[in-house]
């Protein structure tokens, strides 16, 4: 009986000793869970903050080395959707815009026309000079353009969702950028860089490096807006620029990280942003939306500080004069002048489905796509603005989409909704008079 007690006492124990490590082991599994769940959010968390820390040199030209279109890996795991931080426009970067903006402006007032700026009398006798197919045949059509003019390289954006670089004076295409889903509706070239940045109706901003021997590849893929991206422009100090979408908000980035600083919106009145571009001196910031308005923002407050009714449909585009104080706005209805000064409509030229308007880059020309081409001389706001020369749209679309002044206005390139780059300027020998008789005048 004795003995019998003994071993139910050890039995018991045992059980109480086995009972208390089962409740250890239990209670270790959960904390261990628990560790792994907040080690896994401080990784993401970590891998968050590193997407918005200033790329260096090395990473980027890492990034570089990605073939056409691939995203960086960050770019990869970041969903479409996913909330980003945006710091705001630091003080810092507010100086350095308004250092910018002094100096632009002090340097506007002794602006002089170039002398190798093409005359009134060239522009008259301007005719198509070539035609070069840059897109695909299944999806044609060219959406934007822009033109480096140190270099006379030129960059389209084409329904076929690449942008093709294409250098003019040899004819040939230097580049393709693949990599958006669908097409490619704005491109800029940043100053005499070799980025590039590209906007697409998939959503998101590209920003692409020349790797060498013209091999551009995608650094930073942006997906900050939440539906179709219309417009990129580059501030004057070319590093930072804006993005503007449909989805009612713009960005504004630092170019060299890819990191959003501030998303705008306007808590006033819901608009999509079809259009923008920035003042030659780069303080101020112009929207063109679906609902016909034009809205001009203070970039370092990112206050809405103007806003122009008057267009019927949508604003297709706008333009900045080099004077400083024109601005320039496309729609369905044709093209409207403002005078930033008094912030009113001083002149219209009225025409069906106006898609593109641009000064040229010393503000004496302005060139119009919409059924044709129209370039007109520009003048001050109660003088008249001449018509110079009517382009025909020889693509047989009935649709020219975009159009930019060369370097001096030497020639304009015209975009339209077939996949040819059309280039309309004086043939080689009355290039040449024309000089003789500019050097006999002057």
């Amino acid at each position: 009986m004795l003995s019998n007690f003994a071993l139910e006492q050890q039995l018991h124990t045992a059980r109480q000793e086995l009972s208390h490590a089962l409740y250890q082991h239990d209670s270790a599994c959960r904390v261990i869970a628990r560790l792994k769940k907040e080690r896994d959010e401080a990784r993401q968390l970590l891998a968050e903050v590193e997407r918005h820390i200033p790329a260096a040199p090395e990473a980027v030209t890492a990034n570089a080395a990605l073939s056409n279109g691939k995203r960086a890996a960050g770019d990869e795991e970041m969903a479409p959707d996913a909330k980003k931080l945006c710091p705001g426009i630091s003080a810092e970067i507010i100086t350095e815009l308004t250092d910018c903006n002094a100096a632009l402006s002090q340097k506007r007032k002794k602006r002089q026309i170039p002398e190798t700026l093409a005359s009134i009398d060239s522009l008259e006798r301007f005719t198509q000079l070539s035609s070069h197919p840059l897109h695909k045949t299944n999806k044609p059509g060219i959406c934007s353009m822009d033109i480096l003019h140190s270099k006379d390289v030129i960059a389209t954006g084409g329904v076929d969702a690449t942008a093709v670089i294409f250098d003019r004076p040899s004819g040939q295409i230097l580049s393709t950028l693949t990599g958006h889903s669908k097409k490619v509706t704005s491109v800029k070239f940043v100053g005499d860089s070799d980025l590039v940045l590209t906007a697409s109706a998939d959503k998101t901003v590209r920003i692409w490096r020349d790797s060498g021997d013209r091999n551009y590849a995608c650094g930073h893929t942006l997906n900050d807006h939440s539906a179709e991206v219309r417009a990129v422009t580059v501030h004057a100090t070319n590093k930072y620029f804006v993005s503007a979408s449909l989805d009612s908000t713009w960005c504004f980035y630092d170019l060299s990280s890819g990191l959003c600083l501030a998303k705008v919106s306007d808590d006033s009145e819901k608009v999509d942003y079809t259009a923008a571009a920035f003042h030659p001196d780069g303080l101020i910031l112009g929207t063109g939306t679906s609902q016909s308005v034009v809205k001009i923002w203070d970039v370092k407050s990112q206050a809405n500080v103007a806003k122009f009714d008057g267009h019927t449909g949508e604003v297709t585009s706008i333009s900045f004069s080099e004077n400083g104080y024109f601005l320039a706005t496309a729609a369905e209805d044709g093209v409207r002048l403002w005078d930033l000064r008094k912030l009113r409509n001083f002149k219209s030229f009225l025409s069906a489905d106006a898609n593109s308007v641009e000064f040229d880059p010393s503000g004496s020309y302005l060139g119009v796509a919409a059924s044709d081409i129209r370039l007109y001389q520009t003048a001050s706001v109660k003088a008249e603005w001449n018509l110079i020369k009517t382009l025909p749209d020889l693509s047989g679309t009935g649709k020219a989409t975009c159009v930019k002044f060369g370097p001096d206005a030497q020639y304009v390139a015209v975009g339209s909704m077939d996949r040819n780059l059309r280039i309309f300027g004086l043939p080689g020998d009355q290039i040449a008079n024309a000089d003789d008789d500019s050097a006999q005048d002057s």
